[in-house]
């Protein structure tokens, strides 16, 4: 019996349904998953409003999250597919939690780590992006326009 594996597209997706709860709940529109073997392991999408916490991106949430489940801090196996670029902070933490894979949909131009500081992650991690970019960048705008 042979195990199926899920696509860059089909885990973007269930992270765009993370963003989209977000955006339900007036947070800015980013969602996160992390998947460890072929299964999610951890969802998250912002909190800083609610949580009032600056800290409380995607990224951060899901790195818990998926630390707790696995019972330990590294995620060297393990993916983070997240919709937006990540910020200089989430970066740092990415380092730290040693993750193999990061899969992000949309760049942050302003606020992403690529332009900001891009030797931030850690030597093995590698990088995908652009995944469905145009999905991931569409819910932004839409919610940013929507506060205009």
């Amino acid at each position: 019996m042979s195990e199926i594996s899920f696509s860059d597209q089909y885990f973007m997706k269930q992270a765009l349904l993370e963003a989209q709860k977000a955006n339900e709940k007036g947070e800015v529109p980013v969602g996160a998953i992390v998947v460890c073997n072929n299964q999610i392991i951890a969802r998250a999408h912002n909190l800083t409003e609610t949580l009032n916490d600056v800290t409380a991106h995607a990224e951060m949430l899901a790195i818990t999250a998926a630390a707790e489940f696995l019972g330990g801090k590294y995620l060297n196996e393990c993916s983070l597919y997240v919709t937006l670029e990540p910020c200089v902070m989430c970066a740092g933490a990415l380092n730290w939690s040693q993750i193999k894979r990061i899969v992000y949909g949309a760049s942050d131009e302003k606020r992403g780590f690529a332009r900001c500081q891009p030797q931030l992650l850690h030597p093995k991690t590698e990088v995908v992006s652009g995944i469905m970019a145009d999905d991931c960048q569409q819910i932004v705008l839409d919610f940013f326009k929507s506060k205009r």
